[in-house]
């Protein structure tokens, strides 16, 4: 099955002072860069960069990657809208994995189990990662669901959506703090960082 990754970057980053958190170090590149290289070693095609008002900073970073970057024209009215531009470019075939930027410190291994989860489970159509009991990101999506999350108003949350499919939503568990590590401070970004070097990182 053809995956696609929508790394969604398109917010304005207030909370760190407007200073895009995309651009946050993880290891030795930014959180950014790091996140479009984990996609590609897992062989999701293509790789979409979805940029709001950091769009050229974000493009300074990623250039030399095969990356596409689609601009969110609407983040101001809801993440959902900046989630929309980016299923909007995406080939209609694809599944699709959701990384939020704000979840840098994912490591590869819980991709490979999202997909690992797709492969074998026929009828689940969203997957969602699971560390300690909690729900993460990023999130996999059948293309089937892509429909549902157009439909949606552009500040209404995906999880919405998560009714309706009922036991269609699996639950995968991992051994990765990282997927509920939402990086929306810069006192949860030393946090998360610290438990990632502690983990061995990458």
């Amino acid at each position: 099955m053809s995956t696609g990754a929508i790394i969604l970057s398109g917010g304005e980053s207030r909370r760190f002072g407007g200073d895009p958190k995309a651009l946050l170090p993880v290891g030795g590149v930014s959180g950014v860069r790091r996140l479009v290289e984990l996609s590609h070693m897992v062989d999701l095609d293509p790789v979409l960069v979805v940029v709001g008002p950091h769009a050229s900073a974000i493009a300074h970073e990623l250039r030399g990657l095969d990356a596409e970057l689609v601009d969110a024209a609407r983040w101001h009215e809801g993440r959902t809208a900046s989630v929309q531009a980016g299923v909007e470019a995406m080939p209609d075939d694809r599944d699709i994995l959701l990384w939020p930027v704000d979840h840098p410190f994912v490591g590869r291994g819980t991709v490979e189990s999202l997909l690992r989860a797709r492969d074998e489970d026929l009828l689940a159509v969203w997957f969602t990662p699971v560390f300690e009991g909690k729900g993460g990101h990023p999130v996999l999506w059948r293309a089937s669901v892509r429909r549902d999350v157009l439909d949606l108003r552009p500040d209404a949350p995906l999880r919405s959506l998560l009714p309706e499919f009922g036991p269609q939503v699996r639950r995968v568990e991992v051994d990765d703090p990282g997927v509920v590590a939402n990086v929306d401070t810069p006192e949860e970004y030393r946090a998360a960082f610290r438990e990632w070097e502690r983990r061995g990182g990458y």
